[in-house]
C-alpha cells in the first residue's frame, strides 16, 4: 500500500469510528489537529508518515468516553495499522505517541517515552484545545457533561494529581485555568509557540469579556 493510500484509509476509518462521536472530540478534531500537524512538520525534522498516523489515530478511542480506559485506543489504532501491514517500528512508535501524548499525562513524572514526532502532534492537538475552537470545545463539552458555566464559589484547584484531573466536575470556566490557559506554555516546536501565542491571548480576551458580563459591566 503506498504512502497515499495508507493515510486515505486511515481517515476513512477514523471518520467511521468518530461518526457518533462528541463535537469537541469527532472527525472534525482530528482533521483538525492533522492539518496542524503538517503545517508544524514542515519546519521539523520529522517523519511525516508517523506524525501523519499518529495526529489521525490519536483519539480513537478517548479514555474520557471509555470510562477511562487508556488501553483501548491504542490497541485499536495498533490492530488496524497491523491490518495495513504497516512496518512494525512505525505501528510501535505511533502507538506511543498515543499512549503518552495526552495533556494528562503532564501530571506523571514518570513518563519517559518522547520523540520529535510525538512533540509535534502534541502540540498539534494542544492548539486545537485553545483559541476560538478552544473555547467552543470546552464548552461544548461541558454542555454534554451538564456541567455550569461558572460557580464564583467554586474556584479551580492548581494543583490536581493525574487522578483528580480525570474525575474533575468543576464548571466549565475552571478547565481554561486547570489545562487551557497552561498550554501555551508547554509548547514544544517554534511553530506550535508562535500560534499558541495568539490563540492565549484571544483567550484572556474571552475570559475578561465573560466575567464583565456575568457581573453586568457591559
Amino acid at each position: 500500500m503506498t504512502n497515499d493510500k495508507l493515510i486515505e484509509a486511515t481517515k476513512a476509518f477514523v471518520k467511521e469510528q468518530l461518526k457518533h462521536a462528541e463535537g469537541g472530540h469527532d472527525w472534525f478534531h482530528i482533521e483538525r489537529v492533522y492539518k496542524n500537524t503538517l503545517r508544524i512538520a514542515k519546519h521539523e525534522n520529522v517523519d511525516l508518515t508517523v506524525v501523519s498516523l499518529a495526529a489521525l489515530l490519536h483519539d480513537i478511542a478517548d479514555p474520557k468516553f471509555n470510562d477511562g480506559d487508556e488501553t483501548i485506543g491504542p490497541r485499536k489504532a495498533s490492530k488496524f495499522l497491523l491490518e495495513q501491514n504497516v512496518d512494525s517500528e512505525i505501528i510501535e512508535h505511533v502507538t506511543k505517541i498515543i499512549e503518552n501524548m495526552s495533556f494528562k499525562n503532564s501530571f506523571d513524572l514518570n513518563t519517559s517515552f518522547t520523540s520529535k514526532e510525538m512533540e509535534v502532534v502534541q502540540d498539534a492537538d494542544r492548539l486545537d484545545a485553545i483559541g476560538a475552537v478552544g473555547i467552543a470545545r470546552c464548552f461544548n463539552y461541558g454542555g454534554f457533561k451538564n456541567r455550569p458555566l461558572y460557580d464564583p464559589e467554586i474556584k479551580p484547584n492548581l494543583n490536581m494529581t493525574k487522578t483528580e484531573y480525570k474525575a474533575a466536575k468543576a464548571p466549565t470556566i475552571n478547565h481554561f485555568y486547570e489545562k487551557l490557559l497552561l498550554l501555551k506554555d508547554q509548547m514544544n516546536t517554534k511553530t506550535g509557540r508562535r500560534i499558541a501565542a495568539d490563540r492565549h491571548k484571544y483567550m484572556e480576551g474571552f475570559l475578561k469579556q465573560f466575567y464583565d458580563e456575568w457581573e453586568g459591566n457591559k
